[in-house]
C-alpha cells in the first residue's frame, strides 16, 4: 500500500554542497601561476568597469537608490564617490566589470565571465575591512582579494566545464551566484555549516533566463545579470550570518529541487577536483570588446581590412568558418535593435573589423551602426562550421576559439583564408598577451582618472608583493573618484 504521508527526515547536505564549502574555505592557493594571474586579472576587471563609466547607460545605473543616501562606513564603487549599502556595491561594481564585455572569459559547456565574482568580492572585502578596523582588528588585504578570486574564477570554471545551463534556458549567472557565495562566506568566516546553508539558497532562487542574451530578445540586461547575481551571493550570505537556515537537499530533492525543477533531472557531472586550474587558463579579452566566440574572427578580420577596404563594392561574399558554439550563441540575420544585440553578433563584429581594421566599445552605438557599409557586409556573410574547430574548442588541452575569414571578390579573386584558432588573450599567447593587457590598463584608468591619480593606482599594481599587501581599505581608496 503507497503511503500518503511524505517523510520529514531532513538529509544530510547534497555533496556538491559540501564539495564547495570544503573547498572555499579549506583549500591553500599556492599556485604562483595563477596569484600571478588573478593580479592581471584583477587589474584588467577594474581597468573595464572605469572605462565603462564613459556609457551613461551605464553611469545611470549606479548610486544608492534612494538619492543622497550614504552608508556609514559603506563599501565603495570604483571611479565614483558613492559609498553604499554592500549588496548595492556589490551590485554597481558587478555592473561595471562586465558592461562592456571586455575583460575575462571562460569557455567550455557552458561559458560566462568569472571576474563577474569580483563585484561580491571587492564589496564584501572593503566591507568586513572597515568593520574589522573599528573593532580595532587588521584589515583583509588585497592578497585575500587575489585568492579569493582565484577560487571564484574556479568554482565557477569547473561547475561549467560539462553542465550546460544554457542548453536547458538558465543562464551562467548562476554559477557566478554560487560561486561569489561560496568565497564571500569565506572572506566572513563563516563555518562550514553556514557555508553550506548559504550555498544551498543558491539553488532554491529561482534563476535567471537567457532570454536577454538571445535574438529576438537581446537586450542591457545582459550587462548588469552578473551584478545582480554577485550582490545576491552576497545578501544570501548576510541572510545566512542573521540566522538563516539551509535547505540541504536544495539540489537533489525529488519533484522540489534544482535537479529535477530546472535542470531536466539530470546530475551535475565534476570530474576533476577544484584547485586553480581555471585562473591558469582564463582567457582574456585584450584587444577587442567582443563576445569571445568572435574574437578570433575579428582578428582575422582587422588582418584583412588593408586588403579590403578599397574594394567593398566588388565583394561578393564572405566566409566566415567557425565553431558550433558560435554559430548557436551569436550568428545572427536581419535587425540588430541596441549595442547589445550588436556585440553578440559574429557578422557585426567581423564587419567593423573589416571596414575599420579595430573594434572598440562605441562601434556598438547606435551612431556608429548607421554606417549602411555595415549590413551590406553582413548580407554578404556565409557561417560555415568547422568539425575540428568545434572539438578543439572543448578539448582540455586546447580549448580553442577558432574563427577563419575569407572574402570572394566578384573578379573570381579572394583573399586568403586567414584563420586564427587562439585569440591573444589565450593562456598559450600570455607572453604576447599581457604587455598589451597591461597598456589596456592604463588606457582604461586614463578615461576617467587625471594622470596624478591613475598613476598611483599603476604604480601599485604593478609591484606585485606592494599590490598584495596593501589593505582592502587603502586600496579601494586610491580609486575614490568624482563620477563624470
Amino acid at each position: 500500500m503507497s503511503s500518503t504521508v511524505e517523510s520529514n527526515v531532513r538529509q544530510d547536505p547534497d555533496e556538491l554542497l559540501i564539495k564547495i564549502a570544503d573547498y572555499a574555505l579549506d583549500y591553500k592557493v599556492d599556485s604562483k601561476e595563477a596569484l600571478s594571474t588573478a593580479r592581471y586579472c584583477l587589474m584588467d576587471t577594474i581597468g573595464c568597469g572605469i572605462l565603462a563609466l564613459s556609457f551613461e547607460d551605464c553611469k545611470k545605473l549606479l548610486g544608492p537608490y534612494v538619492k543622497g543616501t550614504v552608508v556609514p562606513n559603506g563599501v565603495r564603487v570604483p571611479g565614483t564617490d558613492y559609498i553604499l549599502d554592500p549588496i548595492k556595491g556589490a551590485w554597481d561594481i558587478g555592473a561595471i566589470v562586465r558592461w562592456l564585455d571586455f575583460n575575462d572569459t571562460w569557455l567550455a559547456a557552458e561559458w560566462g565571465h568569472p571576474s563577474d565574482n569580483l563585484g561580491g568580492i571587492l564589496a564584501a572585502a572593503d566591507y568586513i575591512s572597515q568593520q574589522k578596523l573599528l573593532e580595532g582588528k587588521e584589515p583583509l588585504t588585497v592578497k585575500d582579494i587575489l585568492v579569493a578570486m582565484v577560487k571564484a574564477h574556479e568554482i565557477q570554471g569547473v561547475m561549467a566545464l560539462e553542465n550546460s545551463f544554457n542548453r536547458v534556458g538558465l543562464d551562467h549567472v548562476i554559477l557566478v551566484k554560487l560561486a561569489s557565495t561560496a568565497v564571500i562566506s569565506s572572506l566572513f568566516e563563516l563555518s562550514k555549516e553556514e557555508t553550506i546553508n548559504a550555498l544551498s539558497q543558491v539553488f532554491v532562487d529561482g534563476q535567471s533566463l537567457r532570454t536577454y542574451r538571445h535574438s529576438p530578445n537581446a537586450g542591457p540586461r545582459k550587462s548588469w545579470a552578473a551584478g545582480d547575481a554577485t550582490s545576491r551571493a552576497l545578501q544570501l550570505v548576510m541572510l545566512t550570518m542573521k540566522g538563516q537556515i539551509g535547505y540541504p537537499s536544495a539540489i537533489s530533492a525529488p519533484s522540489w529541487g534544482f535537479k529535477d525543477v530546472l535542470f531536466k533531472g539530470n546530475d551535475f557531472k565534476i570530474n576533476q577536483n577544484f584547485q586553480s586550474y581555471v585562473m591558469e587558463n582564463v582567457l582574456f579579452k585584450i584587444s577587442f570588446p567582443a563576445e569571445f566566440h568572435a574574437q578570433t574572427a575579428v582578428e582575422a578580420a582587422v588582418i584583412l581590412h588593408p586588403e579590403v577596404i578599397g574594394r567593398l563594392e566588388e565583394i561578393e561574399k564572405i566566409e566566415i568558418t567557425t565553431h558550433e558554439s558560435a554559430i548557436r550563441i551569436i550568428s545572427k540575420e536581419g535587425d540588430l535593435n541596441n549595442p547589445a544585440d550588436r556585440d553578440h553578433c559574429l557578422q557585426y563584429m567581423t564587419a567593423i573589423g573589416l571596414l575599420k581594421g579595430d573594434l572598440i566599445a562605441e562601434d556598438y552605438e547606435d551612431a556608429a551602426a548607421a554606417d549602411p557599409r555595415i549590413d551590406a557586409l553582413r548580407e554578404k556573410m556565409i557561417i560555415k562550421e568547422d568539425k575540428r574547430y568545434s572539438e578543439e574548442y572543448l578539448e582540455a588541452d586546447k580549448r580553442s576559439i577558432a574563427n577563419s575569414v575569407q572574402v570572394y571578390f566578384k573578379d573570381g579573386s579572394f583573399t586568403e583564408n586567414t584563420e586564427v584558432e587562439y585569440p591573444i588573450g589565450h593562456r598559450r599567447r600570455r607572453e604576447e598577451g599581457i604587455p598589451i593587457l597591461l597598456s589596456k590598463f592604463e588606457k582604461n584608468l586614463k578615461t576617467h582618472f587625471d594622470e596624478d591619480q591613475a598613476n598611483k593606482i599603476i604604480e601599485i599594481c604593478s609591484n606585485e608583493e606592494a599590490l598584495k599587501n596593501i589593505s582592502v581599505v587603502e586600496f579601494m581608496s586610491l580609486m575614490v573618484s568624482k563620477i563624470k
